[in-house]
């Protein structure tokens, strides 16, 4: 019996030997990254996290003191290797990303399946929550769910290093439908319906001005959160501390006058398109810049702001501008029109004919005559 033991104790260790083997760990500051040995991402991941983590602790401004153990990421490159592990936790598979969440914080991490269709948009949210939940186990829904969702989109450019944040206005569309106030979401369950679509709305009316009463009181109640609480206590602490300083008819006013306000970037790019026909240029103008905003490597804003730049007779703008839409995707016959109009007005014949000729040859049925017209008359 006692040498079957050892065979077993020997056979257990060979396992896990082997398991080490084929993975590599890195340690950062916060995290520790276990990636399959010989895989180069897991510095790129221990730059992403440690980042995000920072952009997170900006507003949170929790203690990492506290961490009794580093955030744990495990990556896997391979689908099958992944759907069994996540299966084997779990219970069944899951897409993407998934934070497994244990009691214990030496348990927990961050599971993702490299190259997945769904990593890039699950590994932001799921991010979010490992963090929250390292500090915080059982934070209040609407801080969970809203503040995923608000981060969402604070996606990690790996060519250059760096987040990249753009507004998520996924779920405004549908906030703008829904009979619902801020004292409901502040005091809302898991179950309550488009938890994360009214959980968002309120962080981003929270979030949106950050030297307000508003966001102060936000981030004031984020020192009452306990990581001993039930969600429920730590819901009622967070809700107490809101309304002592606010009141609830104020906010409600306040909340329901921003939503009303927030316009998606097709809004905007509509609106603008309306007052640029009314010959509106001022008003389209604000509403284009406000577009360019919202998605900065959109084409659409930077194409129609060039046609305001041209109607100024800011031609250096105006071939600035149409580059940059070219640049993010604009379909090539209608910006090189744009720019041999542009470049025609502003005496530059030969760059006109350029640009116009390939205008022509990117879409003869759309434009080869009017390319053609306008080639005439400057030769």
């Amino acid at each position: 019996m006692e040498a079957t033991m050892k065979k077993s104790i020997l056979a257990f260790a060979l396992i896990l030997s082997l398991g080490t083997a084929l993975n590599a760990q890195l340690r950062s500051t916060h995290y520790e990254i276990i990636v399959p040995a010989g895989n180069p991402d897991g510095a790129a991941y221990s730059g992403e996290m440690e980042q995000r983590f920072a952009a997170y602790n900006k507003v949170f401004c929790f203690n990492p003191a506290l961490l009794s153990t580093p955030l744990r990421v495990r990556v896997f490159t391979n689908k099958a290797e992944y759907d069994s592990y996540v299966t084997s936790k779990l219970g069944n598979p899951r897409p993407g990303a998934v934070y497994i969440h244990y009691q214990e914080p030496a348990n927990r991490e961050l599971v993702i399946h490299r190259g997945s269709d769904e990593e890039k948009r699950l590994v932001p949210h799921q991010a979010f929550v490992q963090f929250l939940r390292a500090f915080i186990s059982n934070p209040p829904v609407w801080i969970r769910e809203g503040f995923a969702v608000y981060f969402n989109t604070l996606e990690y450019d790996r060519t250059r290093g760096t987040l990249v944040y753009e507004e998520n206005l996924n779920w405004l569309e549908t906030v703008k439908r829904l009979t619902i106030s801020p004292e409901s979401i502040l005091q809302a369950g898991p179950s309550v319906p488009n938890i994360q679509a009214a959980s968002w709305s309120l962080v981003s009316f929270f979030m949106a001005g950050k030297t307000n009463d508003y966001y102060r009181a936000l981030t004031d109640s984020f020192i009452l959160l306990s990581p001993s609480a039930t969600a429920e206590e730590n819901t009622q602490g967070v809700y107490k501390r809101l309304i002592l300083f606010n009141s609830i008819a104020e906010l409600n006013r306040d909340y329901q006058e921003y939503i009303a306000g927030k316009k998606t970037f097709i809004e905007l790019i509509e609106e603008g398109q309306k007052a640029y026909g009314s010959k509106n240029f001022a008003a389209a103008g604000d509403l284009f810049r406000r577009a360019a905003e919202l998605k900065n490597t959109h084409y659409a804003s930077y194409y129609y702001l060039g046609l305001l730049a041209y109607e100024e007779k800011k031609y250096d703008d105006a071939e600035a501008l149409y580059r940059k839409a070219f640049d993010y995707g604009a379909e090539r016959a209608l910006i090189q029109y744009a720019r041999g109009v542009n470049a025609a007005a502003a005496g530059k014949k030969a760059e006109a004919i350029g640009f116009l000729e390939d205008a022509s040859a990117a879409d003869s049925v759309r434009y080869k005559a009017r390319a053609d017209e306008l080639i005439n008359k400057l030769r």
